[in-house]
C-alpha cells in the first residue's frame, strides 16, 4: 500500500492524477494528530478547552481539503493530570496510534515527563502554554511564552506602572513556578528590590486552604510599602486563592495580583465581581480587537457553544497548528525531520493583529499583553508590545546567560557562547 503522506508534492499530485483519487477521504492512511491534554483531574479546568480547540482546528482543516490531500484524524488521549501517565500516553500515541504530530501538555512537569519519549522516538510536540524557559529540545516547538515574553514584562509593569515595592511570588510546587521565580528573584534584586522584600511560597496542586498564605501576604504591607503578588498558581487551586482574597477584603487597589496561568477559561467559573482590577499577563486576550480574532471567536462559539470563551493557549494552538500545516505542505511530507526544517521562519497572523514568526530556537516571536480583569470575566488590555522574540535561556541567571539555542544553523539547543561548544542535551537538563 502506498503511503501518500511520505510522497513529495509533485509525486503525490501525479499519483492522484493517474488514479483519479482527488478527495481527502480517498487517502488510505489519514494523517493522525495526537491530542495530549488532561480531560480529568486538577488540570482539566484548563486543558479540556485545548482538546476542544484542536478538534475544531482539525475539523476546519478537513473542510478546507485536509493536508497533502489527506484527511486529518484526531487521536485524543487523557493523561488525567497524572504526570508519569503523560509519558505513557505519548508513547502510546507514537507507537500504537502512529501519530504524525502531537499537540499537548500544560504543566511543565507533564512536558518534562514527555520529553524523553518524544526525543527517543523522534516525535514532534507543539507545546502551547507559557513556561519557565531553560529548555530547548529539537523535538518540541514552544508556542507559549518564554519568561521574557510574560514574567519579565509583567514584573516591569508592577515596578514601573504600579510602584510595587514588595513582591509575593506564589506558585504551585513544580518546575515552572520554581524556575520562573528563581529568574524573577534574580531580576528583582538586579532592580534594587531587597531580598527581605521578596516573599516566596509554594503549594501543592489542588491546594484549597489559602487563609494563612493570604494573611502572610497582607502582613507584608504593614510597613506601608506597596505589595504585589506574582502568581504562578496552576489549575483549580486558583479558585480557592481568589475566593480567599475576596474573603479577606483584598482588592486590586490594595494588593494587585498578576497571574500567568489565569485566563478567560479559569475566570468563567468564578464570580469575578471582587477580582476587578487584578491582572494577567499573556500574549492574547479574547478582548483583542482584530478581524482575525472576531472570526476565531465566532468559529469557536459555533463549534463549542455560545457560552464558551477563548484564551491564550488556544491562540498558541491556533498559530502552532497552522504553522505545522504550512510546514507539512512546504515539505511535501509529514516526516518529522523534514517538517522541522520547514518550520523555521514560518509566519502566521496572530489574533492580536500582528504576525507570529517561528525562530531557530523553536520559540515564537509574540506580543506581550497585560490585562485587567473585568466584572464579566474578560480583560481590559492595559499594555501591549510589538512582537518579542522568545528566549529559551534567560539573561538573568549566570549559567544561562551564556547559552543560546539555534537548531537551524548551529543544530544545538544549548550552545555556550563563551566556550563556543554545544552542550550535550538530555531530557533532564
Amino acid at each position: 500500500m502506498i503511503n501518500k503522506k511520505m510522497l513529495g508534492v509533485s509525486a503525490f499530485a501525479a499519483l492522484l492524477t493517474s488514479t483519479g483519487m482527488v478527495m481527502a477521504q480517498d487517502c488510505a492512511d489519514p494523517i493522525k494528530v495526537g491530542v495530549l491534554h488532561s480531560l480529568s483531574g486538577t488540570m482539566a479546568i484548563s486543558e479540556t478547552t485545548l482538546k476542544d480547540t484542536m478538534l475544531m482546528l482539525i475539523e476546519e482543516q478537513n473542510a478546507a481539503g485536509g493536508v497533502l490531500g489527506c484527511e486529518l484524524e484526531a487521536v485524543v488521549v487523557d493523561p488525567a493530570s497524572d504526570w508519569p501517565l503523560f509519558a505513557e500516553k505519548a508513547r502510546e500515541l507514537l507507537t500504537v496510534s502512529e501519530v504524525d504530530v502531537i499537540f499537548g501538555n500544560w504543566t511543565s512537569v507533564s512536558r518534562k515527563s514527555v520529553l524523553p519519549v518524544i526525543e527517543e522516538l523522534n516525535g514532534l510536540l507543539f507545546y502551547p502554554v507559557q513556561y519557565e524557559g531553560e529548555e530547548s529540545s529539537r523535538n518540541v516547538f514552544y508556542t507559549g511564552a518564554a519568561p521574557n515574553q510574560q514574567a519579565i514584562p509583567a514584573t516591569d509593569y508592577f515596578l514601573e506602572e504600579l510602584g510595587v515595592e514588595k513582591f509575593a511570588l506564589l506558585g504551585t510546587d513544580y518546575v515552572y513556578p520554581r524556575t520562573t521565580n528563581n529568574i524573577l528573584e534574580a531580576y528583582l534584586k538586579d532592580n534594587g528590590i531587597a531580598e527581605e522584600d521578596i516573599f516566596v511560597n509554594y503549594t501543592p496542586f489542588g491546594h484549597s486552604d489559602w487563609a494563612t498564605i493570604v494573611a502572610d501576604v497582607v502582613a507584608l504591607g504593614e510597613d506601608g510599602k506597596q505589595v504585589g503578588v506574582i502568581s504562578t498558581i496552576n489549575g483549580d487551586a486558583n479558585i480557592g486563592f481568589y475566593k480567599e482574597l475576596a474573603a479577606a477584603g483584598v482588592s486590586a487597589d490594595d494588593i494587585p495580583v498578576v497571574a500567568f496561568s489565569v485566563g478567560e477559561e479559569e475566570l468563567s467559573g468564578l464570580d469575578t465581581s471582587d477580582l476587578v482590577g487584578h491582572l494577567a499577563a499573556w500574549n492574547y486576550f479574547q478582548s483583542a480587537e482584530s478581524d482575525a480574532n472576531d472570526a476565531f471567536i465566532t468559529a469557536w462559539k459555533e463549534f463549542a457553544g455560545e457560552e464558551r470563551v477563548t484564551n491564550d493557549p488556544m491562540e498558541a494552538h491556533y498559530v502552532g497548528f497552522n504553522m505545522w500545516v504550512n510546514a507539512v505542505e512546504d515539505a511535501g511530507t509529514t516526516d518529522v525531520d523534514a517538517v522541522r526544517s520547514a518550520m523555521y521562519g514560518q509566519e502566521f497572523p496572530n489574533l492580536t493583529g500582528g504576525t507570529a514568526v517561528m525562530l531557530p530556537n523553536h520559540h515564537l516571536a509574540k506580543p506581550v499583553l497585560i490585562g485587567e480583569i473585568r466584572d464579566d470575566g474578560q480583560f481590559d488590555i492595559v499594555s501591549q508590545t510589538e512582537e518579542v522574540p522568545g528566549d529559551a535561556w534567560t539573561d538573568y541567571l549566570p549559567e544561562s546567560a551564556v547559552l543560546v539555542s539555534d537548531w537551524q544553523e548551529l543544530e544545538c539547543g544549548m550552545y555556550n557562547t563563551e566556550t563556543e561548544t554545544c552542550v550535550q542535551l538530555t531530557s533532564n537538563y
